[in-house]
């Protein structure tokens, strides 16, 4: 089981989002939309990181598509970063999202959502920086787990847990 790679704890990202806006439909009758961000979510290095980044999300949209099984949606996510250095970064992902019974509360906006364990969200990150001294983000791979927040009178938070993949 060796060459295989390992994952070393990186970021962690909380994305608040805003009210869903339906785009379209595909054949099977689901809906595809488009989750805004609020500008109160971060991306924050973990402790021991050797790349520190501590930012909040000035801009993004995560765009869902849902297959048509309705099992799984497909998420795409470009967005900006602005770092307390002055530093920006573009922040884009893909993934996917199992839709269980629990998921779908929380995109129907049902008042029975409540907060999700990680495991049913991954993604694949990339990050673009002019910023020399995060450079280093923009020639690794990263991957994140994600599950959803909710807090009785709050917009539903999406907190993903950011890995480096190394060899």
């Amino acid at each position: 089981m060796s060459n295989f790679p390992k994952l070393v704890p990186a970021f962690t990202a909380q994305i608040v989002l805003d009210a869903p806006v339906a785009i379209g439909q595909v054949s099977s009758g689901t809906i595809n939309a488009a989750a805004p961000f609020a500008t109160d979510g971060f991306l924050r290095s973990v402790p021991g990181y050797p790349v520190k980044v501590d930012g909040v999300f000035a801009h993004g949209s995560d765009y869902i598509r849902q297959d048509p099984s309705g099992k799984q949606a497909r998420l795409e996510v470009n967005s900006i970063v602005k770092d307390k250095s002055g530093a920006v970064i573009n922040y884009k992902y893909t993934g996917i999202l199992n839709v269980t019974p629990e998921v779908g509360a929380i995109l129907s906006g049902s008042p029975d959502a409540k907060t999700t364990e990680f495991g049913d969200a991954f993604t694949q990150i990339l990050f673009q920086t002019g910023a020399e001294e995060l450079k280093a983000i923009e020639s690794k791979v990263y991957v994140g787990s994600g599950r959803f927040i909710i807090e009785a009178g709050k917009p539903p938070v999406v907190e993903y847990l950011i890995s480096e993949v190394t060899a």
